[in-house]
């Protein structure tokens, strides 16, 4: 079977109207401000796919929420009774993720479905459709080349996009996307040779089109050789504000707290919620406990 197809950019809206009749779709919308945020599309004509501009944050709230119910619990004269809360996930199809966001997804697949099973996490991941697009240009502030997070992909897909100007490229990476392509292959065309051979000169031009010089490599060594003087750690406590803004944005922080909270006398419930290394004790969540 050939995995590599073309899809007209005309018809795109065509084949996400097929894919919402069975999935839920979260792509990159542009709101009335002016940014683009991941969002779950209700409807395709009001609000239009925006795979040109970056989005602001990535997908993991879909797969890793802010906020979640781990069980209830109720206490009477025999002690306390947990009912565990079982995740009932959507089956999903995630559109527009950019490379380095993509594999934020495959690291965080490493902490809930690795040494520990979240299987919270596990139900929402395995319903999740991953349809990734190429960056043809990198943004001013990216830097996925010193990380081998980009800006094209090699694996951790199931759909890829490139984008060759009126039509996209697609390729298959994993069986889920296959079947999702030929369930709705009147959509698509066989690729031909000169799509590949454009793909390829793209890339070439993507990494030549970066801005910033980072050795992230040397960085993680200088870090771990404990090489940094003092004095940059102090600079950066002082600019610091303790907001944790920085790990909530962060695709791959996977800290959390988890609390208990009593709805009444007899009853409460335990929540999972994001948090962040720079965050202290606080008498808000009485009962914590972070990874």
């Amino acid at each position: 079977m050939n995995d590599r197809y073309i899809l007209s950019k005309a018809h795109l809206k065509s084949f996400l109207r097929k894919v919402k009749k069975s999935h839920r779709l979260v792509a990159p919308v542009t709101n009335q401000h002016g940014d683009t945020l991941f969002c779950t599309l209700s409807h395709l004509d009001r609000v239009p796919v925006n795979l040109n501009d970056q989005p602001l944050n990535s997908i993991k709230p879909f797969l890793f929420p802010q906020q979640e119910t781990l069980c209830t619990y109720t206490v009477d004269e025999n002690g306390y009774r947990f009912t565990e809360n079982e995740a009932l996930p959507e089956p999903t199809v995630y559109l527009g993720v950019r490379p380095c966001d993509l594999m934020a997804v495959l690291y965080t697949d490493v902490i809930f479905m690795g040494g520990i099973k979240d299987k919270n996490y596990r139900a929402r991941r395995q319903d999740a459709i991953l349809i990734g697009l190429n960056c043809n240009d990198p943004f001013p502030n990216c830097f996925c080349n010193a990380t081998k997070s980009g800006p094209f992909l090699e694996y951790g897909y199931d759909l890829l996009l490139t984008d060759l100007g009126e039509r996209y490229l697609v390729e298959v990476g994993c069986p889920k996307g296959r079947e999702m392509l030929q369930d709705w292959i009147q959509f698509f065309t066989p690729a031909e040779e000169e799509d590949t051979r454009q793909q390829y000169q793209l890339s070439l031009e993507a990494m030549a089109k970066f801005r910033l010089n980072v050795h992230a490599d040397q960085a993680i060594g200088r870090l771990q050789a404990g090489l940094v003087p003092e004095e940059v750690w102090e600079e950066l406590s002082l600019r610091c504000q303790d907001c944790a803004g920085c790990a909530y944005v962060c695709p791959t922080c996977t800290c959390f707290t988890i609390s208990d909270r009593k709805t009444d006398e007899q009853s409460g419930v335990r929540l999972r919620s994001w948090d962040a290394c720079t965050f202290g004790a606080s008498p808000a969540w009485p009962a914590v406990t972070t990874r």
